[in-house]
């Protein structure tokens, strides 16, 4: 498929142009580091081989301006909503909610989610009724790394944190952003220093995080991975394994956005169930253990929806086989352990269906696995090592909960789909609708 980026000279007269515009203001400008543009297609996954690297050069500890309109704050979506009323199933990114105004295509637009283990930015263009991505950023940050233990956020997680999001904030100024929304998680929720910490973060970077209910992070998420949810009617549940909370979201599929029937967010997250179970036992034996009150304790958690959504599971097997798509770190590095990559590799993950036991026999390996062994796995490395094991845990309580035979994989969600509700909105400015194109929420 042809590039639809711009030409390279075209990014850097504008970067030129960007940086004379500060120097007249007096401000010091870094040098642009374009990343090549990847765009997202009709309805197959990413072609770029994986997430754009991160950039780790020193960010500038000054305060940065806002250089972006903030969103406004989603209000909360009306019960049984219709969605957007056009954003279409079968393009990630591609929005068909009413034609995108010519003026608006070169300019950029933005999401950050700071969830409780990652900190991610990606930065679009609308590209015909698609998007294309100028811009991306990861980083693992572990804002919530003992919060489980103080209920505080750690001087160290935030500095960490800090450090990414001044990364993100030279991003944004080195893009044509138009406008952005910005989103905190569960850490946040949880800590009782949340709001503090939001507060420095405007202050020393400009960024406005918005903390988010797990309701909206819940619609976030499917409005940004549905598209990749196996074809068929009825209902379908699609889940998001965090840091800190995992949600459940029972949709129903329609010709748009899925309604979401019912859904559910637990507190366990790879983070939090993995600081919440102690450490690692020094026996095979001991290490299964581990798993077991893990996995316990997440299906404890779930008894309630399970048994909330156990009818509409039973009339979803009467028509074919159940659905399930799952958007985690999780997921996506199980899934690069069944293909055996030997290095992610983000255009063979996103959009794959994988056997469910497949899943299962790769959580059972790891489980029992001392993390010595597991940091030498390709694709889970030293940053994931002792955090996968949750995951599994966690995984495998949702496959006994939803027990389907194939399990679809999303490297999308919160970001895309907060792209996806700004740019629908047409691009108004600070006036625009955050929630524009979102999907509609049946329960509280």
């Amino acid at each position: 498929m042809a590039d639809s980026s711009p030409p390279a000279a075209k990014v850097e007269v504008s970067g030129r142009r960007a940086r004379r515009r500060h120097a007249r203001k007096g401000k010091a400008r870094p040098a642009a580091a374009d990343t090549p543009d990847a765009r997202v297609p009709g309805s197959r996954p990413h072609p770029t081989s994986a997430t754009p690297r991160e950039n780790d050069r020193a960010a500038s500890p000054t305060r940065v301006s806002p250089v972006v309109a903030e969103a406004p704050r989603a209000s909360p979506a009306s019960p049984q909503a219709e969605g957007d009323g056009g954003a279409p199933s079968e393009a990630a990114g591609a929005i068909r909610s009413g034609p995108i105004r010519h003026g608006s295509y070169r300019q950029s637009y933005a999401a950050i989610d700071l969830g409780t283990n990652n900190c991610r930015l990606l930065i679009a263009r609308p590209s015909g009724e698609n998007f294309t991505v100028i811009d991306a950023f990861s980083r693992v940050v572990r804002l919530g790394e003992g919060l489980a233990q103080t209920g505080r956020l750690s001087d160290e997680a935030m500095d960490r944190t800090l450090s990414a999001l001044r990364v993100c904030a030279d991003k944004l100024m080195r893009r044509n952003v138009h406008l952005a929304r910005s989103v905190a998680t569960e850490a946040c929720r949880r800590a009782v220093n949340g709001t503090d910490f939001i507060e420095r973060v405007r202050e020393e970077t400009g960024i406005a995080l918005d903390i988010i209910s797990a309701r909206e992070e819940a619609r976030l998420a499917v409005l940004g991975c549905h598209v990749l949810l196996e074809a068929g009617m009825g209902p379908a549940m699609i889940f998001d394994i965090g840091g800190g909370s995992t949600e459940l979201v029972l949709i129903e599929s329609t010709d748009t956005v899925p309604r979401i029937l019912d859904w559910q967010s637990v507190p366990w997250g790879v983070v939090s169930l993995s600081e919440s179970c102690g450490t690692e036992g020094a026996t095979r034996e001991e290490r299964l253990d581990r798993y077991r009150h893990m996995h316990g304790l997440v299906a404890e958690s779930f008894a309630a929806f399970a048994r909330r959504t156990q009818p509409a599971r039973e009339s979803a097997s009467v028509g074919g086989p159940l659905r399930l798509l799952g958007t985690s770190g999780t997921v996506t590095t199980l899934a690069s352990l069944h293909l055996e990559l030997p290095q992610y590799d983000r255009s063979a993950v996103d959009g794959l269906i994988v056997p469910a036991e497949s899943m299962r026999a790769i959580s059972a390996r790891l489980s029992g696995m001392p993390i010595e062994e597991r940091r030498e796995l390709a694709c889970i490395g030293r940053e994931r090592a002792d955090l996968v094991v949750a995951g599994c845990a966690i995984l495998e309580a949702i496959l006994d909960l939803w027990p389907a035979g194939r399990l679809g994989v999303a490297d999308r969600g919160i970001r895309e789909g907060i792209l996806r509700s700004l740019i629908s909105a047409g691009g108004q400015g600070t006036g625009a609708r955050a929630n524009a194109g979102q999907a509609g929420m049946g329960r509280a």
